[in-house]
């Protein structure tokens, strides 16, 4: 048997070393000690890979605005809906129009680009196959650019093309792998709502979102759009900045410029609505903040469990190494080597179940990915986090279990039997 006194690091050693040898002694005894510091780490962890994972799949493929770009539209909703309010504002905002966009894009100073877009949902087919539910989005091209749609044959249609009102369509890969998967797209024809397109670009796979495809659409030029479906509404606006450092700039003038075209009085509220990658972010930021502070009560509740767990189950140990103490104050361990010992041995086996914790985790985010849509990604600050937390945790419900055995009368403890 080693002494005690004889150093930090061969204290700590030891004391890791003990931990090990009670988990494995007693593992059933273990594992329920453990239980709650598990659950409450592979929690924590489970819900910071969630949203961690959502916070790096918005921004890569759910927001396609950049930094510097943003939109223009007749109404928006972040976090819950609420049908009163969609009502009121379907009432109280008009739909955006043609004549507007053409005042803002002549008047404006602070914007790169500015487009126009509309949105419907409709069929396409190609000889006898066959897709329902496809986005079929009428743009003008400069829409394409500033939202950074990737070609992966092909090109996009041109201005003169808008303006001709050429039935040519820009596709999504999902229309390509279900009408053309051993032939090139481009030069073929896709019947959209019926009406029959030429092909001239095919977009890169983007993958899905939320479990719905990114890559089921189809876009045409505006003016052939409005033609198929009239220019009255469904409108909105496309913007990109001059840089990043000008984005509010940019959207503060066109917010001007569409009040005095609507004529707007100075302190009536906006009828529309302007969103930007930011606003996402925000929203998003405002949903996790519930899911976070959710997760926080559930995991303190485990934690504190946990602990009271370990401090008894360190009160227990204690007791039955009431005589091992006496033997190692007796030949020179100080009071503050055998709290040493007890509290790095009660971190030692809290911090074990935080390990046991971070691959549970990390197990289920496994299962999730390979199961459901749910993008998660375990960020290392969530390990550090889980397990450090459940070291603090065997650190404080230590403490007690820890001066009770630095308290014992050497003399006394040595009468104790074996």
């Amino acid at each position: 048997m080693r002494l005690w006194g004889l150093g930090t690091s061969a204290s700590f050693r030891e004391a890791i070393a003990v931990a090990g040898g009670s988990l494995a002694g007693s593992k059933l005894r273990s594992f329920l000690t453990l239980l709650g510091i598990i659950l409450a780490t592979a929690t924590l962890i489970a819900v910071m890979s969630v949203i961690h994972g959502m916070d790096v799949y918005i921004a890569q493929n759910v927001s396609d605005m950049g930094a510097d770009g943003f939109r223009v539209v007749r109404m928006a909703f972040f976090g819950d809906f609420d049908p009163k309010k969609y009502l009121e504002l379907l009432k109280k905002n008009p739909e955006l129009r043609r004549d507007e966009y053409e005042f803002i894009r002549s008047r404006t100073r602070s914007v790169r680009e500015i487009g126009m877009q509309i949105f419907r949902r409709t069929s396409a087919s190609f000889e006898s196959e066959k897709l329902d539910d496809v986005r079929v989005r009428a743009i003008t091209p400069n829409v394409a650019a500033i939202t950074n749609t990737q070609i992966a044959s092909g090109r996009m249609f041109t201005d003169t093309e808008n303006q001709r009102h050429l039935a040519v369509a820009f596709i999504g890969n999902d229309l390509k792998e279900t009408f053309y998967p051993n032939a090139e797209a481009v030069g073929k024809q896709v019947k959209v709502n019926g009406r029959p397109f030429h092909v001239v670009g095919v977009a890169k796979k983007q993958g899905s979102a939320f479990g719905q495809s990114l890559d089921n659409f189809v876009m045409i030029p505006i003016e052939t759009g409005f033609r198929m479906y009239g220019a009255r509404s469904g409108i909105g606006y496309v913007a990109q900045a001059v840089d990043t450092g000008h984005l509010y700039q940019a959207q503060d003038e066109i917010r001007m410029l569409l009040r005095a075209y609507r004529h707007v009085r100075p302190g009536q509220v906006d009828n529309f609505a302007i969103v930007s990658s930011d606003s996402l972010v925000s929203a998003w930021g405002r949903m996790t903040g519930a899911i976070a502070a959710t997760a926080v009560a559930v995991v303190s509740v485990f934690m504190v469990v946990g602990g009271v767990v370990i401090m008894n189950i360190m009160l227990a140990v204690v007791s039955e190494r009431t005589h091992e103490i006496g033997i190692r104050k007796s030949v020179g361990a100080r009071r503050r080597d055998i709290l040493y010992q007890f509290l790095v041995e009660s971190a030692t086996l809290a911090s074990m179940g935080g390990i046991a914790g971070v691959v549970l985790a990390w197990l289920a985010g496994m299962a999730v990915r390979a199961f459901t849509p749910i993008p998660m990604a375990m960020p290392i600050s969530a390990v550090v986090t889980g397990v450090g937390l459940s070291a603090v945790v065997g650190l404080f419900f230590g403490i007690y279990p820890a001066q009770q055995a630095a308290k014992l009368d050497p003399i006394e403890a040595l009468r104790v039997e074996r």
